[in-house]
């Protein structure tokens, strides 16, 4: 049995050419409820929910995993130090599916490479005329922009759930700071969403083309915006691929 940690578009990708790869004997592991509706019709066996090295340890005895598959997202890195601690104590294999840096194709002036979210905060509160913020991060870690942006204006991009909004809602925000949809976005979308909530500066995460990365990037040039990107937290794989059809040499001759 092959285990495919999830939490990205690519994670799909990697299950659905399991299947036509003839391979069926998978678990697909996702974090939460959205994840595991989006995971319903591209696994048979799609498990919901974090896990701890202990529990991971668990799970990989019971279910006799032969392989761990970590497509999780690369901000997602507790989640990898678990998965390979655990595969290293049960004496499994361990491949790591991340797509390639796009920050190296970015050739954008208004573009603020850092290293984290409170680096990003600091930028946006040293600088007077970055007075609307637009968070192009999802809900994970609003709370902490909220905080660190106290007198600034924030809009939020979030999926569209009752569980996100009433977390949004929490957390003292509104309608006027709440933008509830689902990407990715193409280059005018982002256009049209930035006018919409009159953006002095965004603040995103590097990520990769099935985020639509470059199209948000395309359009804050358009409108001579600043962003600011939070760049992906490296740590020692022990093994990454870039490409799909990697993992199914792997599987296949390894």
């Amino acid at each position: 049995m092959i285990l495919v940690l999830g939490g990205t578009s690519d994670s799909l990708k990697i299950c659905d050419r399991l299947y036509e790869l003839g391979i069926n004997d998978f678990i697909l592991s996702v974090a939460t409820e959205y994840g595991k509706e989006l995971a319903s019709s591209h696994a048979k066996i799609v498990v919901n929910g974090k896990m701890d090295k202990k529990e991971m340890i668990e799970f990989i005895k019971e279910n006799e995993i032969r392989q761990v598959i970590d497509a999780t997202h690369p901000y997602a890195v507790e989640v990898s130090r678990n998965a390979m601690d655990a595969c290293e104590q049960t004496d499994i294999k361990y491949i790591r599916f991340e797509r390639k840096s796009l920050l190296e194709k970015i050739r954008y002036q208004g573009e603020f490479i850092v290293d984290t979210i409170e680096e990003a905060c600091d930028m946006v509160m040293k600088n007077e005329n970055w007075e609307n913020v637009f968070i192009a991060t999802g809900s994970k870690n609003l709370g902490t922009y909220i905080k660190l942006l106290k007198s600034k204006r924030v809009v939020a991009r979030v999926l569209p759930t009752g569980e996100v909004i009433r977390s949004c809602e929490a957390m003292g925000l509104n309608a006027d700071n709440i933008i509830a949809i689902k990407g990715p976005f193409s280059k005018d979308i982002n256009i049209a969403l930035l006018k919409h909530a009159k953006v002095d500066v965004v603040i995103t995460k590097e990520s990769g083309y099935a985020g639509g990365f470059l199209d948000k990037i395309d359009a804050c040039y358009e409108l001579d915006i600043p962003i600011i990107i939070i760049k992906r937290k490296t740590i020692d794989y022990q093994r990454v691929v870039h490409d799909i059809s990697e993992i199914e040499e792997s599987i296949i001759f390894g």
